[in-house]
């Protein structure tokens, strides 16, 4: 499946598609969020062009590439003389895409004075120029894009926190390319072809060891690095067959990769389940059960790897639900009743012994 240069077929795949189909028809914000290369400008084209306003401007602007200074200049134009250097008018990002869609990259970076002007055109759709008082009104779209957590940063004071909200009326979040193994031979062979044409070369065959490689690597760029791996893979290649070589540093990095230890791979499980069970340890749909362990050996677990849900609460979104807590045949985390549990667990004999009556 591919649309607008959106290529796979994973559940992942089709789920962002789902919320694409969703939240294009709209005139609400977006915030796009995902790791670095996911794609996020891609999704963000792909909403416009999907939406009422496609066949008008797409404007991008990159938060993080423009000195503070002159990014207010650049989101809101300036009158002639407004500062030094100033010797025309210049309209701005946000009246260049009147009527279409303002596409903000990395909002992460938006420092924090010029965030209450945002918000106001956010809000209010008027704004005025450097040097002038005369209000602007516009029409447009904003999504916003970051590979940042935004939420924390708002705990922190380094983002506003009514932006925050008006920016995340819809959020999407890109999974990483190592999350989406179906995708990555489809990926491949799109690359693979649209460099061969740029080259003029005609590339007929992916050798099955190379796509191997390229299937199982963790891709910590994520299709940003893929495309620029099938890029100098065409480059090498001189025949019908993709040359081979192309997984030679991909191959070097794997075996220098640094090895995670076992106990940092339990610890990793256990929150992972914990998280996805809203930190509930017991029940029938408690982390527990899920991990095939008892209770009380979890929890004993937990206390040996320092796991506890208050040293996880600042990355949870602020809406997050508390209204399992009082279920009665449910344990939600709680460090107090961790520590008497532990306390009892090692009086009564070794981990192990535990398992084994788990």
């Amino acid at each position: 499946m591919a649309i607008l240069n959106l290529i796979g077929s994973s559940a992942k795949f089709r789920a962002l598609l789902g919320h694409i189909n969703l939240v294009a028809p709209t005139d609400c914000a977006v915030l796009v969020q995902g790791e670095t290369g996911t794609g996020k400008e891609v999704i963000a084209q792909a909403i416009h062009a999907a939406s009422p306003r496609g066949q008008n401007r797409f404007v991008a602007l990159n938060c993080a590439a423009i000195p503070g200074g002159l990014l207010e200049s650049e989101l809101f134009g300036h009158e002639r003389g407004a500062f030094t250097g100033a010797v025309a008018q210049t309209p701005g990002r946000f009246r260049l895409a009147d009527c279409g869609t303002l596409f903000l990259d990395e909002i992460g970076d938006l420092p924090l004075d010029l965030q209450p002007k945002l918000l106001r055109a956010l809000q209010e759709k008027k704004f005025e120029r450097l040097g002038s008082g005369r209000t602007v009104e516009v029409d447009v779209r904003v999504i916003a894009a970051t590979n940042q957590d935004l939420w924390r940063m708002v705990q922190e004071h380094r983002f506003r926190a009514d932006l925050y909200y008006r920016l995340n009326v819809f959020p999407i979040t890109l999974p990483p390319l190592r999350e989406r193994e179906e995708d990555i031979p489809l990926l491949i062979e799109h690359f693979v072809q649209m460099f061969a044409n740029r080259q003029n070369k005609s590339i007929d065959r992916i050798p099955d060891d190379v796509m191997e490689v390229l299937k199982h690597y963790a891709w910590p760029g994520n299709i940003r690095e893929l495309q620029n791996v099938i890029e100098r893979a065409v480059i090498m290649t001189t025949g019908p067959v993709l040359n081979p070589r192309a997984t030679e540093l991909i191959t070097r990095e794997i075996r220098s990769a640094p090895v995670t230890t076992l106990v940092d791979a339990e610890r990793a499980h256990i929150i992972a389940t914990l998280r996805d069970t809203n930190w509930i340890v017991g029940g029938p749909r408690g982390a527990a059960a899920k991990l095939g362990v008892a209770r009380t050996t979890l929890i004993a677990r937990m206390q040996r790897l320092g796991i506890s849900r208050t040293s996880n609460l600042e990355s949870q979104s602020p809406g997050y639900d508390r209204s399992n807590s009082s279920a009665s045949n449910n344990t939600v985390v709680d460090f107090r009743r961790i520590e008497c549990a532990a306390r009892r667990s090692l009086r009564s004999g070794p981990l192990g012994e535990n398992l084994k009556r788990a």
